[in-house]
């Protein structure tokens, strides 16, 4: 099978097999896991930041933020970044942006001078509200391809790796 022949589950075959075969590699059902997963989440993340966000001048990571600091706010932008899984200084760069464009709020800390609080405007709230609505009607859309139950098992499989990750060295975000 040449390359332009290859779509993803060929790839995945084709990798397990030279990487077993030719380089001697024996956990290629940890590489499939891996893969797929790292699959799935792009295509769902890239399908609801094209549908929902972009359309609206957001972007996905602009999206993390205004969510996370609605529900859970005001919050510190630390608190924030650990929420999001994103860096303090994405955190930092994205919020200039949206304070200038009206959703979100800066306040000094309440620990240190060098903490900043961030909450919502009005504004940030309405569009939280209205664009909310659209992603949690795009999450449904693909989550039904799952039966409740399958729903429930994938969250209990995803959330037994994300919590037993403390058994190895695992590098980046909380």
């Amino acid at each position: 099978m040449t390359a332009d022949e290859l779509d993803f589950w060929s790839f995945v075959e084709l990798a397990n097999t030279r990487l077993a075969g030719e380089f001697g590699f024996r956990h290629q059902l940890a590489t499939e896991v891996l893969l797929t997963l790292n699959r799935a989440s792009n295509i769902v993340t890239y399908d609801l930041e094209a549908s929902v966000h972009r359309p609206r001048g957001r972007s996905w990571s602009g999206f993390r933020l205004l969510f996370v600091t609605w529900l859970a706010g005001p919050l510190e932008a630390k608190k924030a970044a650990e929420l999001t899984g994103m860096s303090r200084a994405a955190v930092s760069n994205l919020t200039k942006t949206l304070v200038a464009e009206g959703m979100l709020e800066r306040a000094p800390g309440e620990h240190d001078g060098r903490s900043v609080l961030l909450s919502l405007t009005e504004r940030g709230r309405r569009e939280m509200l209205e664009v909310f609505r659209a992603q949690n009607e795009r999450e449904h859309e693909w989550a039904s391809v799952l039966t409740e139950t399958e729903q429930r098992i994938l969250i209990m499989l995803l959330d037994k790796l994300i919590t037993n990750r403390t058994q190895f060295d695992v590098r980046g975000r909380n």
